[in-house]
């Protein structure tokens, strides 16, 4: 079953597998099952050709999923860093964005730079 051009694992449950779409979450593929009366425990290669069209509507017309989505967080990460606010700032200078310290823990958002020295460890050209 594809989605939007993703493809969706058949062993998985539905209500598990809906997931893998970008945009669609645990609550929203709750709601998408329900609107469309199928129950969230059924494998994906269970379902009928008639249900994966139901699902594969109400997730296409009534959200905005993968690129779509992905664009309009782009630009709106991009009207933050025009304007400059506090957010843009620290977009801007890959830093976490949330309120999270930064004195350690702060590697995802960075990369995971290292860059303080060992403390304590011997130069390795002297002998021991």
């Amino acid at each position: 079953m594809r989605i939007s051009g993703i493809n969706i694992p058949k062993e998985k449950k539905i209500e598990i597998s809906l997931r893998y779409v970008f945009g669609i979450g645990p609550t929203l593929a709750k709601k998408v099952l329900q609107s469309a009366k199928i129950d969230g425990g059924i494998r994906t290669k269970d379902l009928t050709n008639e249900q994966q069209d139901i699902i594969r509507s109400i997730v296409e017309k009534t959200y905005k999923i993968e690129g779509d989505l992905r664009r309009e967080i782009q630009s709106n990460v991009k009207a933050m860093k025009d304007i400059k606010c506090f957010r843009g700032i620290r977009h801007m200078k890959h830093l976490p964005v949330r309120g999270q310290r930064t004195k350690t823990n702060s590697r995802t958002v960075r990369g995971n730079v290292r860059k303080t020295a060992v403390s304590g460890k011997k130069p390795a050209g002297l002998k021991t």
